[in-house]
């Protein structure tokens, strides 16, 4: 496999919540508050868990994180850039510099080839359509060991290589965050486990903090850091390793 490029080096935090909150219905007699008051920071390199059982927040959290959705309070700054004020331009600009995102659902486009989805969000970030954007997309597919498939269309690899294409699309930026929303949600245990291993190579190669969204107790025991999430509140925050 080719040589992971250096690790990138984030401002610390890379991630800073503070009084979060997120109603629906905002300012009408059917407003619903689901998140209430989150303070969190994630460090650079950092690998954490969230947990929580269903409608806890979590994918609310995440699409907040992820610039895809605003607070109704609160602040959200990233790599040390406050977001309050930001236009839907400078949020959408902001996004794809420093944000890179894997699903339970990958979201390849089948229309496409593999090689080409890796490279989408580059392009879409303006990077030219060249060599380099070419041969550092084919990089990344050797890392999670796709070369062999670069050309084929999504829909003719496995889940668990589907998978793997959004990994590497993921990271076609170099993205100081990586946000993952049960990304093994509909593999294997096995395939669960190479994807899940994708992810802490790349944290440990690339020293992008990852915040990794599972309803699977055993990957939330082999990450850095466990942040449980209950009713729209931070209710705990511990060590994975003082789990059972």
């Amino acid at each position: 496999m080719a040589a992971i490029p250096a690790p990138i080096s984030p401002a610390a935090p890379v991630l800073q919540l503070n009084g979060l909150r997120k109603a629906y219905g905002a300012g009408t007699p059917l407003e619903v508050e689901v998140l209430h008051g989150i303070d969190l920071a994630l460090a650079p390199g950092e690998f954490a868990a969230l947990i929580g059982p269903s409608g806890s927040g979590k994918s609310t959290l995440l699409n907040l994180i992820g610039l895809l959705d605003t607070p109704t309070a609160g602040e959200i700054t990233v790599q040390g850039r406050s977001t309050v004020r930001l236009n839907d331009t400078e949020r959408t600009a902001l996004r794809g510099r420093t944000l890179g995102f894997v699903f339970q659902f990958h979201h390849l486009i089948n229309a496409f080839s593999v090689l080409d989805n890796v490279m989408m969000p580059a392009l879409l970030g303006g990077a030219p359509r060249d060599a380099a954007t070419r041969d550092h997309a084919l990089e990344l597919l050797d890392a999670v060991g796709l070369t062999a498939h670069a050309h084929k269309h999504p829909n003719a690899l496995s889940g668990g290589q589907q998978q793997r294409v959004a990994i590497a699309r993921a990271l076609m930026i170099r993205p100081p965050i990586l946000l993952a929303d049960e990304p093994t949600g509909n593999l294997d245990t096995r395939a669960a486990d190479e994807v899940f291993a994708l992810f802490r190579r790349f944290n440990q190669a690339f020293g992008c903090a990852v915040l990794l969204v599972t309803h699977d107790p055993r990957m939330a025991a082999r990450c850095d850091r466990v942040i449980e999430l209950l009713d729209g509140h931070l209710v705990a925050e511990r060590a994975a390793s003082a789990q059972a």
